[in-house]
């Protein structure tokens, strides 16, 4: 199966108003990955997710309504950020200059056996082993 990994920075625009195109280009992309039971995310993601929309939106969601979405990414598959996975994410950080936390999103996709991983944070078109990077707010994606 051609897994797709969720950065925490796209499934935030599922939630803000601010961008409607990105909103609807989110909402299209998620939808299509998660029916065909392709989406997957980290338990990083779901944290970060959970901080974001509580505290980064212009309009943030109520908290109630926030642990919600969750509970309802939950029901997605979930890599589990764990000792061995931080350490690799320490060692890629170093080796090819991400951050720290884009380092762990590597890893949590690698680990999920993920092809694709969607996010804005980096280099669209990037290949790490057999996964590609992939912006899907990018003109013509």
């Amino acid at each position: 199966m051609r897994r797709s990994f969720f950065d925490t920075n796209v499934l935030v625009y599922l939630f803000d108003n601010r961008d409607p195109e990105k909103k609807i280009r989110a909402q299209q992309v998620f939808a299509e990955e998660s029916e065909r039971g392709r989406a997957v995310l980290s338990t990083q993601v779901l944290q970060e997710l959970y901080w974001a929309v509580t505290h980064k939106l212009a309009s943030p969601l109520p908290e109630e309504v926030a642990e919600e979405r969750v509970r309802d990414f939950c029901e997605l598959p979930l890599v589990r950020v764990d000792a061995p996975m931080i350490l690799a994410a320490i060692t890629r950080s170093r080796s090819q200059s991400f951050s720290f936390w884009d380092a762990l999103i590597v890893e949590a996709a690698l680990r999920a056996g993920a092809r694709r991983l969607l996010t804005e944070d980096l280099q669209h078109g990037q290949r790490i082993g057999d996964l590609t990077v992939e912006n899907p707010f990018r003109e013509g994606a």
